[in-house]
């Protein structure tokens, strides 16, 4: 991979993180675990690997944006996180903020 390919890799990356953080808590308004997550994100065209995803998980519960329990109703235990009151709130303003990033863009790439 050249250089200027994994540049531009870098940048897709970036541009894609705080979409997929949007896409988790729109997504755990319902509990929900991390496997089923990664599918629900992959099917909405927004991929990510295990990797990525729970130590997204972890910091988003960490920062009180989501909330977990453990359930071991199924043959193995899962952990089912949900978005907090304090998650919705930030989902809600980075919806908001989206909005009107998709609209400056959109503007831009109007005038060109």
């Amino acid at each position: 991979m050249s250089h200027a390919d994994v540049t531009f890799s870098v940048h897709l990356q970036e541009l894609r993180r705080g979409t997929i953080v949007l896409g988790c808590l729109r997504l755990l308004d319902r509990p929900d675990y991390g496997y089923r997550l990664l599918e629900q994100l992959q099917q909405h065209g927004l991929a990510v690997d295990g990797n990525t995803l729970y130590p997204l998980l972890r910091r988003l519960e960490k920062q009180g944006f989501l909330t977990s329990e453990w359930q071991a109703a199924d043959p193995r235990p899962r952990k089912f996180y949900r978005t907090s009151e304090a998650g919705e709130e930030l989902a809600e303003a980075l919806e908001a903020d989206w909005r009107r990033l998709t609209a400056a863009v959109d503007s831009l790439t109007e005038e060109s």
